[in-house]
């Protein structure tokens, strides 16, 4: 199995604060780690943060980190940025404040950088009272980031052809009358998808769909999806089961308006990976919408 990259971080843009450090830690569940003044960070296994929100008015994913297994990986995936025009540019006052040995900077088609990191700090596992069987993050990084964008295949060729990650499978498939919805999934590791693009028909206010974390345990989503029902934040898809990679999940609105899944049970990459195909429904059961925010 392929084994370069990991997802490391997310670093979300939020115009209340404390609403979504509350949300990330109480509805949620993740354990809070040490941050700088005007952010939260949270971390669901021992990295020191996976996702941190900071506070601004977007609303929005502000950076995508990409986790190089090996300085081979790191070095190999600068030279290819470089060649290919993207003039990546190393940080290091942002490495220190990201708890990363080297981090270098990525322009991305679809708005929000990429930070494509090597060394992140790692320490203690964390209390995670509400899992039993914690989260799937080993060889994977935290989760997954979804986003939407017009510039769909600018996006595709970057992720593909320049950062090296490969195509799991896509979707295409009407949601309603006239209207047609593509997402494509691609993969770094034995996650079915790292990061997801769905095309936008047109410009869209922020990039961000939604973040996703793995539970180890089925049940640990069901009582994330209760604590979420005890609250008045909206519920953009109960629970349910995707056809592509067989994940059992739900997708709750984070205060600000982009969306959080709390999955289980994901189909995992495996080599040869011959599963390259379209699906034309989104899940096979479920994933009904059920609340808009209180």
């Amino acid at each position: 199995m392929s084994h370069d990259f990991e997802t490391a971080y997310a670093i979300v843009e939020v115009s209340d604060l404390e609403a979504n450090a509350a949300f990330f830690s109480e509805v949620i569940g993740l354990a809070a780690s040490p941050a700088a003044e005007g952010t939260r960070a949270f971390t669901n296994d021992e990295a020191v943060h996976r996702i941190t929100v900071v506070q601004g008015t977007r609303d929005d994913l502000v950076a995508y980190g990409i986790e190089a297994m090996s300085p081979a990986s790191f070095e190999a995936t600068l030279a290819r940025l470089s060649a290919a025009g993207y003039a990546p540019v190393e940080n290091a006052d942002l490495a220190r404040r990201r708890s990363v040995d080297r981090l270098v900077e990525v322009a991305t088609p679809f708005g929000a950088p990429i930070e494509l990191v090597l060394g992140l700090e790692r320490g203690a596992a964390p209390a995670l009272p509400h899992y039993q069987a914690g989260f799937v993050t080993k060889g994977q990084g935290f989760g997954h980031v979804v986003v939407a964008t017009e510039h769909f295949d600018a996006t595709s060729h970057l992720f593909t052809e320049v950062l090296g990650f490969s195509l799991s499978d896509w979707i295409e498939t009407e949601i309603m009358e006239g209207i047609t919805i593509e997402v494509r999934f691609f993969h770094c590791n034995a996650r079915h998808h790292s990061f997801a693009l769905a095309k936008a028909p047109f410009a869209l206010p922020t990039a961000l769909h939604h973040l996703m974390v793995e539970a180890g345990d089925r049940d640990d989503v069901g009582r994330a999806f209760d604590r979420t029902w005890a609250t008045t934040l909206g519920i953009a898809n109960g629970l349910g089961v995707h056809d592509n990679d067989q994940m059992f999940s739900f997708y709750v609105i984070a205060p600000g308006g982009y969306q959080v899944e709390v999955g289980y049970g994901a189909k995992q990459i495996t080599e040869p990976w011959d599963q390259v195909r379209g699906y034309d429904q989104i899940s096979i059961w479920g994933h009904q919408p059920l609340r808009l925010p209180g």
